[in-house]
């Protein structure tokens, strides 16, 4: 199936971005809105919080291992990316960059090859984008003055004030949520992505935090970069924060 496709980074790409302007405490629900003028983003901005980072259920999912034990983090606010990075923004981005994505060089094909591939999955320019790699993802954030957020960033933004459930709304999913496993419900998407917004958001307002495709986010563990591990059928939107 198809629903394990790998975007950039946000590639359905969130954008995340501290903010230095308000105080936490002046930071009331709902969130403020902006448009980040260089790709067009709406973003939101999420307050400064600590929350209960991983997850206790006791499952057989080795995915699951690197959720233990839950623990306390604190964060700063910072705004996010309503919605994925689409086809549109990553061509806007390859074009204003003069940028040859990684499946291009590495593989040596051509651009005009790489946006067919897109097409098959990705078909419009409402869609987000697929076959990204981390170094496309961190480049764009670049271009776009993000950049990926980490792995407890992005922890928080997508589990949307819930805690301790594996997924936005609760712990169990369907096709009504999600584009996941097959088709069925609101879920007509089996060979391809679904375009952004095609499900309700979680409760901060953001976008397909579950299914339709993978996400990068930016992970220091010491002196090594890692790729954030993901729970079986959830899949990682990547997201980008603002430089600061």
């Amino acid at each position: 199936m198809l629903k394990n496709i790998i975007v950039l980074m946000a590639m359905r790409l969130l954008f995340i971005g501290c903010s230095n302007d308000e105080e936490p405490s002046e930071i009331k629900y709902p969130t403020r809105e902006i448009t980040w003028v260089k790709d067009g983003s709406r973003m939101i901005l999420l307050p400064a919080s600590n929350f209960e980072m991983g997850n206790s259920n006791n499952e057989p999912d080795i995915l699951m291992e690197h959720s233990r034990p839950i623990h306390t983090i604190k964060l700063d606010a910072f705004y996010i990316d309503v919605h994925e990075v689409t086809v549109r923004q990553f061509k806007k981005f390859i074009d204003d960059a003069d940028y040859t994505p990684s499946a291009v060089a590495n593989y040596e094909k051509s651009l005009e090859k790489y946006w067919a591939e897109v097409s098959e999955i990705s078909p419009t320019d409402h869609h987000p984008i697929v076959y990204v790699s981390w170094y496309d993802a961190v480049t764009y954030t670049k271009w776009a003055g993000k950049r990926l957020p980490t792995k407890a960033e992005w922890e928080y933004s997508a589990r949307g004030g819930l805690m301790n459930n594996r997924y936005p709304w609760g712990n169990e999913i369907t096709n009504d949520n999600a584009n996941y496993l097959g088709t069925g419900g609101r879920d007509r998407w089996d060979e391809e992505t679904a375009p952004i917004g095609s499900f309700d958001p979680n409760s901060y307002g953001i976008y397909d935090i579950a299914g339709n495709v993978w996400e990068w986010c930016f992970w220091m563990n010491g002196n090594r970069i890692s790729i954030l591990e993901v729970q079986y059928q959830t899949q990682w939107r990547d997201m980008l924060a603002l430089m600061t």
